[in-house]
C-alpha cells in the first residue's frame, strides 16, 4: 500500500489535489475590504530589540491555494504581513520564515502578485526568507534547473539591500539569512525543494564559515505525520538531508518545514547527542487555503523556553459580525500540534560549539567597595571535598579582623565542614563551605566570629548591604533543614530588651523557611518588634544569590538580583546588638544552638551602606 504522505506528494505534483478545496473554502467569507487590499503605510521602521532575551521568529507555510491562476486571493497573506510589522516591536519579531510553495503552480501571474504583497515588507526593510517549493518549480528537477518565475520574483537580487541576507548559491535557489537577537548571531538556512549535492556542500561551507552560529534550517519537505497523532517522521528526502546535513552539524537545534499537513512535530538525537527539533506547519488544506496562516516562535532565552502559537491575522482582524462559522474557527489554533511549549537550556544546547565563557574569579581587591566592613570567601585552593580543619580559620578578607572560627556540634564528623570548589557561576571566589547540617539529631559544623571581632558590636544605624551565595542539594528537607540560617547573630530579642514579638528569636537571622523562602528577620534599633523580609519558594540543587539591603529607613531583598514582592514598607533603622558574634551557617534560639545549614556558601559581603543592584557581587 502506497503511505499516505507519497499520495499527497502524487497529487500536489499532478495539480490535482484539493484543486476544488479553494473553490469551496471561499465559502460564507465577506470580500475582502479597502483596509485588507491596501499596502502596510504606517511608516514604522523594522527595529527589533537585538538584545531582549525575548524574541518571535515567525513562520508562513504553504500559501498556494491563494495564488492560483486566476482564483488569486492576495488579502490573507498581506494582512498577516501588515500584522507582523505592526506588532514587531511589542512581539519582538526578528524574521518571517516561509515554508514554499508560495502559489499553486509555479507561474509568472501567479509570482506577480505574492511578490507585490511581500512588498509590504520591503518597503519597511523587514528581514525574512522564502525557498522553492514543489508547486512553485518544475518539482523533477534540483536547484540546478535554471531560471524560473520563483527566482525571478524571490531570487538573490530582491534581498540584495536586506540587512539580513547573507548570500545564496550560484544558482540562487538556496540562500542564508542572519539576524541579531538576544544579544547573539543567529544563522537560518532556506534550503530549495530538492538542493543538489552541490546545494548541499555550500550549506557544509555556510556553516563551517559561521562554526559559533545557532543554526534554523527551512526546507519545504522533511519530516511528515500522517497518522494524526503529531508525531512526525522523516521523510525519503527528509532522511537524505538528515544524513547529509543535519545530523552531523551540531548547530542545526531546529528545522521547519512545509509539504505535508497534518501540522506535527518529533525530536531526534544527532551524532553530538543533542536534541535536534523538527517542526512540520501547514495549513492549506483548512478553510480558505489556510486563511494565510502563521507560526509564532517566542523565543524566552532567560526561561530557556520556545513559546509557540498559530494564528490567522486576516481572520482575527474581522468584524466578530462579518466572520463566518467556519471562519471563527480558525481564528487562532489550539491544538497540540499547533499551540506548544519547547524547552531548550540553550546555553546547554549550544555549549558544543558556542561554549559560554566561564566568569573568571575576581580579586579581592575588586570586592572591597568602600564601607565593606566583612567580606569572606572559601577559594584558597584547599582539595574539593578536604574537611575543614578543627582549628581552622577564615580570614575577614577587609582588613577589619572579623575572621571566622570553625565550632563543631557535638558527635559530628569531619565530615559536617568541607570544602568544595563548586560555586555560583557569578562568583567573585570560586569555592564554598559544604554544610552537611541536620536538626534532629542536631549535627553538623558552623563559622563564628570572635568574641572581640568589631562587626559583633556593628549596628548599621545609617544602612547596610548584605550578601551572600548558596547552593540548596537536592535531599535539602523541610523536616530536617527548616530555619537554618546562612547568618544569623547571637543573642535573643528579649535580652535586648525588645518586648513585642518571640522573646527567644535572634536580634538578626537571614534563613530559609520550611517552605525554601529566604527570610530576612531583623529587630531594628527604632522598633520594640521585628520586622520582616520574605522571598519566594526557591528550586532545590541550584545556586542563588541573596542580597539584602537597608537605606537608613526601609529594607529591601534581592534574589539573584531581582526585588522579590515581600519587602515591608515599615521603617526599619539599623540592626540590634548584644555585642554577641555573627554565625554563619548557625542559628540560634532560646540562647542554645538550633539549627546548622545544609548546603552550600559562597562568598558572604557586608557593607555598612546601601549598595545599588549593579555593585553586587553578582553584577555583570
Amino acid at each position: 500500500m502506497t503511505p499516505p504522505h507519497d499520495r499527497r506528494s502524487f497529487l500536489r505534483a499532478t495539480g490535482l489535489a484539493g484543486a476544488g478545496a479553494a473553490v469551496l473554502g471561499l465559502a460564507g467569507v465577506a470580500p475582502a475590504s479597502a483596509e485588507d487590499q491596501s499596502a502596510d503605510s504606517s511608516g514604522q521602521s523594522w527595529r527589533p530589540d537585538q538584545d531582549n532575551p525575548r524574541f518571535t521568529l515567525a513562520v508562513m507555510p504553504d500559501t498556494q491555494y491563494l495564488f492560483d491562476q486566476d482564483s488569486i486571493h492576495p488579502a490573507p497573506v498581506e494582512a498577516s504581513l501588515r500584522y507582523l510589522l505592526d506588532r514587531h516591536r511589542d512581539e519582538n519579531i526578528v524574521f518571517l520564515a516561509h515554508l514554499g510553495d508560495l502559489t499553486q503552480n509555479g507561474q509568472a501571474g501567479e509570482f506577480d502578485r505574492i511578490g507585490k504583497a511581500f512588498e509590504i515588507l520591503d518597503r519597511r526593510g523587514a528581514s525574512y526568507s522564502v525557498l522553492a517549493g514543489n508547486h512553485d518549480i518544475s518539482s523533477s528537477t534540483t536547484d540546478q534547473r535554471g531560471d524560473s518565475a520563483y527566482l525571478r520574483t524571490f531570487g538573490p537580487r530582491r534581498f540584495a539591500r536586506s540587512r539580513a541576507f547573507g548570500g545564496a548559491t550560484p544558482d540562487g535557489y538556496n540562500t542564508w539569512h542572519r539576524f541579531r537577537a538576544g544579544g547573539r548571531d543567529w544563522l537560518l538556512l532556506a534550503m530549495d525543494w530538492r538542493p543538489s549535492p552541490g546545494g548541499i556542500a555550500w550549506a557544509r561551507t555556510v556553516l563551517a564559515q559561521h562554526p559559533n552560529t545557532p543554526v534554523i534550517l527551512t526546507t519545504h519537505e522533511l519530516v511528515y505525520a500522517d497518522d494524526g497523532s503529531g508525531q512526525a517522521q522523516l521523510s525519503d528526502f527528509g532522511r537524505t538531508l538528515w544524513d547529509q546535513l543535519i545530523n552531523d552539524n551540531d548547530q542545526i537545534f531546529l528545522t521547519l518545514n512545509g509539504h505535508y499537513w497534518p501540522p506535527g512535530r518529533t525530536t531526534l538525537r544527532n551524532k553530538a547527542g543533542h536534541d535536534v527539533h523538527l517542526h512540520i506547519t501547514n495549513y492549506q488544506n483548512r478553510f480558505y487555503g489556510g486563511a494565510g496562516m502563521i507560526r509564532l516562535y517566542r523565543f524566552d532565552l532567560a526561561r530557556n523556553t520556545i513559546d509557540v502559537e498559530t494564528v490567522s491575522p486576516w481572520i482575527l482582524g474581522q468584524p466578530a459580525e462579518r466572520r463566518s462559522a467556519l471562519a471563527r474557527q480558525e481564528i487562532e489554533l489550539t491544538g497540540p500540534a499547533d499551540q506548544f511549549a519547547v524547552p531548550i537550556d540553550f546555553t546547554e544546547r549550544f555549549a558544543g560549539f558556542a561554549p559560554v565563557p566561564a566568569r573568571p574569579p575576581r580579586p579581592v581587591r575588586d570586592l572591597l567597595v568602600p564601607g565593606t566592613v566583612a567580606y569572606w570567601r572559601f577559594d584558597g585552593g584547599q582539595a574539593d571535598g578536604a574537611p575543614f580543619p578543627e582549628s581552622g580559620t577564615v580570614a575577614d578578607l577587609s582588613g577589619h579582623g572579623n575572621d571566622l572560627a570553625k565550632v563543631g556540634v557535638p558527635g559530628s564528623g569531619p565530615d559536617a565542614l568541607s570544602f568544595s570548589r563548586d560555586h555560583h557561576p557569578d562568583q567573585p571566589g570560586h569555592g564554598s563551605l559544604s554544610f552537611a547540617g541536620n536538626q534532629n539529631p542536631l549535627r553538623g559544623a558552623y563559622l563564628r566570629t570572635g568574641a572581640k571581632a568589631p562587626l559583633n558590636a556593628a549596628t548599621f544605624r545609617s544602612g547596610y548591604t548584605v550578601e551572600a551565595f548558596f547552593w540548596l542539594p537536592t535531599d535539602w528537607s523541610s523536616d530536617q533543614n527548616a530555619w537554618s540560617a546562612l547568618l544569623s547573630r547571637w543573642g535573643m530579642s528579649s535580652e535586648a530588651h525588645k518586648t513585642n514579638g518571640d522573646p527567644q528569636e535572634p536580634v538578626a537571622t537571614l534563613s530559609l523557611s520550611g517552605g525554601r523562602e529566604l527570610q530576612w528577620a531583623i529587630y531594628p534599633l527604632n522598633l520594640n518588634g521585628s520586622v520582616t523580609n520574605w522571598g519566594h519558594e526557591l528550586p532545590l540543587g541550584a545556586w542563588w544569590h541573596v542580597a539584602v539591603v537597608n537605606d537608613g529607613h526601609h529594607t529591601t531583598m534581592y534574589v539573584d538580583g531581582c526585588e522579590v514582592a515581600r519587602n515591608p514598607s515599615t521603617e526599619s533603622v539599623g540592626i540590634s546588638t548584644l555585642g554577641q558574634p555573627w554565625l554563619l551557617g548557625g542559628y540560634e534560639y532560646g540562647g542554645t544552638l538550633n539549627q546548622v545549614f545544609h548546603g552550600r556558601i559562597g562568598d558572604v559581603r557586608i557593607v555598612d551602606r546601601a549598595l545599588p543592584v549593579e555593585r553586587f557581587m553578582n553584577a555583570r
